[in-house]
């Protein structure tokens, strides 16, 4: 070998030897390379590789997503950032989530928390709202998977209306549409579901399952008493309005018929969803966690719902307050949220109590002069019961020492015989010895219905009158270390049970009650003391007036009602003879088979 031929070689051989260093693959290159092999491995073998987690790298700051995740039913959607979009108008800002698409948070621009905070009804991951399907045979949740919004932000004014989109990507051609649609004002918020291409995809696609779950934050002073007003209300397509337990948990399906609406009502404050085409079906449920000082309850909703003609869901929400006129306003009888009470209760707050109210409030007083205007109103229209009842213990007290005459001479051994006699002499004196009690058992529904009345009013929030900062909650004059879950005692409770004391003991006086009788009134207004101490002040500042207007009514009624011509009236009574042949009606007829029946029990006995 010459020498220009053994250096052309080893030229040859440094130049292969540098190619082969500096041509070689990374590490990372080859993991690849290998992972791509090993698929193609499996995929000819028949085997179906396990879908990998996404991976983040913290170095790019960017998602990468295997391939394999891609690969499956709304893969790429699994992974992203969580961003948020604001909509928001005159009365509300709401943040939508591209996690979910759903609304993040709730604000109510107008209102404040007790503490002047801002007012946010919920917000936070314990917060979910997402379809639930079956999609390639893999159980689907929307709540988790990423959206796109249309736009970073939408701000509606006036009497403008518009709309933002968020969308759920399958493919191109083939995704899920969320269309919020919002208007200048109010506290609605439209949102439309709209499944493009993919019937093919999703199983049963003509039906839509949607979870919706919301903790719902603290907004008021005392937290027991808002967990007392707050549960999961909703109606069904018959118009009857139903709720959960207030005072416990509980979980409840609803299948037997189709509803309209379902809401998570606190006790001032409604987050609501209307289904204009119905709800099929749905289980809903309710829980308080005592060790959270921060939420009153959570709050769930399962529900199924079908597509219109244009195959789309249309819904509506609802995030505003628990104002009877502003609820009855947004129509589907949301002012139902509002619970008046049961029954007649119910009757009398919508029918009399709640429209003066209303007329009152259009005066612009404060609200403590209104609960004052109120009261004396209601006194005047119950005033002739007051009369009949006032009267009534007037004659039983003009009455009285003849019925010790009559004890005395019969005696306590013989009770039978006692109150026989006792209804020969109410009955030849013409006097009815219940006239004093039925007219205070007809006030009391309405006494009743007020109980549920003022702490129902929206209006009574944050307002004050006098020394009491808000009617709607207890004022605490004192505050204390707590004493059997008590730690605080309200004023106005307290002048209220006094009032009911010394109301009590002039009534004792003027009925001449006696024995146990003469005690058992005093009881009640010291388990008002505790069972009220907790209620808003404007109740108590009711109950407060109510019975300083009873002292005046039965202050004035004293110089219209004279014993001694009671007394000659009763006399009078008592000489005239019985008509046989005149037929006994009302309390006549009632004496004389009270009077029979204490005669045959007599007979029976001996």
């Amino acid at each position: 070998m010459d020498r220009n031929t053994f250096t052309g070689l080893f030229l040859i051989m440094i130049i292969m030897g540098a190619s082969i260093y500096f041509m070689k693959p990374s590490d990372e290159a080859i993991k690849k390379e290998r992972a791509v092999a090993h698929q193609d491995s499996l995929k000819r073998a028949g085997i179906k590789a396990p879908a990998t987690v996404a991976k983040f790298d913290t170095a790019k700051k960017s998602t990468v997503v295997d391939s394999a995740v891609l690969k499956t039913a709304f893969g790429a959607a699994t992974v992203g950032k969580e961003e948020f979009v604001t909509v928001e108008n005159k009365d509300i800002r709401l943040k939508l989530s591209t996690k979910g698409g759903k609304v993040y948070s709730a604000e109510l621009k107008n209102y404040k928390t007790f503490d002047k905070k801002p007012l946010i009804l919920f917000s936070g991951d314990k917060n979910t709202f997402g379809l639930t399907f079956s999609a390639a045979g893999k159980p689907i949740n929307t709540n988790d998977l990423y959206f796109t919004p249309s736009a970073t932000e939408l701000k509606v004014a006036g009497k403008d209306s518009s709309s933002l989109t968020m969308r759920l990507s399958y493919s191109p051609t083939q995704y899920i549409d969320y269309v919020y649609n919002l208007k200048g004002t109010g506290y609605k918020l439209g949102l439309i579901i709209k499944p493009v291409g993919l019937d093919q995809v999703i199983a049963n696609s003509g039906t839509l399952n949607l979870s919706w779950a919301a903790s719902l934050h603290k907004q008021e002073k005392d937290i027991k008493m808002e967990r007392q007003y707050s549960t999961v209300y909703y109606k069904n397509t018959d118009n009857e309005v139903d709720y959960l337990s207030e005072a416990k948990d509980e979980a409840k399906p609803i299948t037997d018929k189709k509803m309209q609406w379902v809401a998570f009502k606190q006790h001032f404050f409604s987050n609501a969803l209307i289904a204009t085409g119905g709800i099929s079906k749905s289980n809903l449920a309710v829980s308080t966690d005592i060790n959270d000082t921060t939420d009153v309850k959570q709050m769930k909703a399962d529900l199924s719902f079908g597509r219109n003609a244009l195959g789309e869901a249309p819904l509506l929400f609802y995030f505003g307050p628990n104002r009877y006129s502003t609820l009855k306003d947004q129509g589907y009888d949301l002012q139902k949220l509002v619970n008046l009470g049961w029954g007649p209760l119910k009757y009398i707050n919508q029918f009399a109590t709640l429209p003066i109210f209303n007329f009152l409030n259009k005066f612009n007083w404060n609200y403590g002069i209104i609960i004052l205007a109120l009261t004396l109103i209601l006194k005047l229209v119950l005033s002739p019961l007051t009369y009949k009842s006032y009267l009534s213990m007037a004659k039983m007290r003009v009455l009285k020492p003849e019925m010790d005459e009559i004890k005395g001479k019969v005696g306590e051994d013989n009770p039978t015989l006692l109150q026989q006699e006792y209804l020969k002499l109410y009955k030849k004196a013409g006097v009815n010895p219940l006239g004093g009690c039925l007219p205070l058992v007809i006030q009391m529904p309405i006494v009743i219905a007020f109980f549920r009345f003022f702490p129902s009013l929206f209006e009574l929030r944050g307002q004050s009158f006098l020394w009491m900062h808000d009617l709607s909650t207890y004022d605490s004059v004192i505050t204390f270390a707590p004493i059997f879950g008590v730690s605080h005692i309200s004023l106005m409770c307290l002048l209220m049970t006094i009032s009911t004391l010394i109301y009590t003991y002039f009534n004792n006086q003027i009925s001449g009650a006696t024995g146990q009788m003469k005690y058992i009134g005093y009881i009640t207004p010291l388990i008002f003391l505790i069972t009220l101490n907790s209620y808003p002040s404007g109740l108590n500042y009711y109950y407060f007036l109510a019975n300083m207007l009873t002292f005046l009514q039965q202050y004035l009624i004293k110089f219209m009602v004279d014993d001694k011509k009671i007394h000659a009236q009763i006399q009078e009574n008592k000489k005239k003879p019985d008509d046989p042949k005149k037929k006994k009606t009302g309390f006549g007829a009632k004496l004389d088979e009270m009077m029979r029946a204490q005669a045959q029990v007599q007979a029976k006995k001996k």
